[in-house]
């Protein structure tokens, strides 16, 4: 075969082929534009039908950090340790009662009268030099009487002197507290307060009359040996003052006001009581009996001695008493009446005195219902 021929054959069977690209497939043509992802979801969906089922991809979980993890704050353990307690004051102190003139007791203007109180050292420190002083309220005119030494959990009675206002009417409160020797105020415990303790009076004129039975605490008591306490004991050699209600008296009765004054334990003793101010009326008299207790069989003891009534004045004692009475124990009473014209309008302080005639041995002596009244 020529050569011209052989590349004729070449050419033909080229245009052949690319003929053959262009003819009309078997399909149908569509000009849809979803139908490509129609046949992706069938494509999915036929994975899904499969006996292996499709697997998503697990995300790995976070790695750990190095960072330290914060842990919550514990509560203190508790121990059993224990506490720590308080250390007890040096100075205080603790009210214990009114000792003499309680509160709301009515007292006359211009009257003088003395206020004790009972406290306790309650701190840890010797009251030594301490001092009453005014605080607030009326002073009255008040003047404190020393104070002795005091230790820890010691009671003392300490006492001022007043003078209610000769113009005043109502109620007066005097406040008083203690003072160290460096000027502090010492905090008195008494239940309502921390700091002060009172004196509170009624001042008017009184009901007729001066009961000594009733004001016997709140005398000024004395023997040869000096100031004595109220209410005995009655083992006192110094001598003594107290009452003994309803104990059988020399007659054999038992009297419901008995003030026994039973004179210092030795030859000629003596025993004075000094009762707050008072001013006499007209028609007044000092009635009393006068003898001795019994002995405890009932009997008659030795007593032996002399009784006094008399009063003070301007801080004088009056001269001669207005009444001296020698009795011995005799199984009777007697019975005294004094009248008290003279002194009238007078404000002074009476003054109740039993005298040992020789020893003072069972010198019980006895002033049954002794008062000032109108007969």
């Amino acid at each position: 075969m020529s050569k011209s021929i052989r590349v004729i054959s070449i050419l033909f069977i080229v245009l052949f082929i690319l003929s053959a690209c262009n003819l009309p497939s078997g399909a149908p043509a569509t000009d849809e534009p979803n139908a490509i992802f129609t046949a992706a979801a069938l494509t999915v969906q036929a994975q899904l039908n499969q006996s292996t089922p499709f697997s998503t991809p697990t995300i790995p979980p976070p790695q750990p950090t190095n960072t330290p993890a914060t842990l919550p704050t514990l509560a203190p353990v508790s121990t059993n340790t224990p506490l720590v307690s308080p250390t007890a004051a040096c100075d205080s102190a603790l009210f214990v009662k009114d000792v003499t003139i309680p509160d709301g007791t009515l007292i006359e203007p211009g009257a003088a009268f003395k206020k004790t109180w009972r406290l306790r050292n309650v701190g840890t420190c010797t009251w030594s030099g301490y001092a009453l002083v005014f605080d607030s309220g009326e002073a009255m005119g008040g003047v404190p009487d020393a104070i002795g030494t005091v230790g820890p959990g010691q009671e003392v009675d300490v006492s001022v002197s007043f003078t209610v206002p000769t113009t005043f009417n109502g109620t007066i409160r005097s406040y008083w507290r203690l003072r160290n020797t460096s000027g502090v105020l010492l905090p008195v415990q008494n239940g309502y307060q921390s700091k002060s303790f009172f004196v509170e009076i009624k001042v008017g004129l009184t009901s007729s009359g001066l009961d000594l039975h009733t004001r016997a605490t709140e005398g000024i008591w004395v023997s040869g040996a000096g100031n004595l306490t109220f209410g005995g004991p009655d083992t006192n050699a110094n001598g003594f003052v107290m009452y003994r209600n309803n104990l059988k008296v020399e007659d054999g009765t038992s009297p419901s006001k008995v003030l026994e004054m039973y004179p210092q334990w030795v030859n000629d003793g003596v025993i004075t009581g000094r009762y707050p101010a008072y001013t006499v009326r007209t028609g007044e008299h000092f009635k009393a009996r006068i003898g001795f207790l019994a002995n405890s069989d009932g009997t008659c003891g030795a007593g032996n001695v002399k009784f006094q009534f008399n009063y003070r004045e301007g801080g004088v004692l009056h001269n001669p008493a207005l009444g001296e009475w020698t009795e011995t124990c005799n199984g009777s009473l007697t019975s005294i009446d004094v009248d008290l014209s003279g002194l009238v309008g007078k404000n002074v302080e009476f003054v109740l005195a039993v005298l040992a005639n020789g020893p003072a041995t069972q010198d019980f002596a006895v002033w049954i219902s002794p008062q000032i009244a109108v007969p």
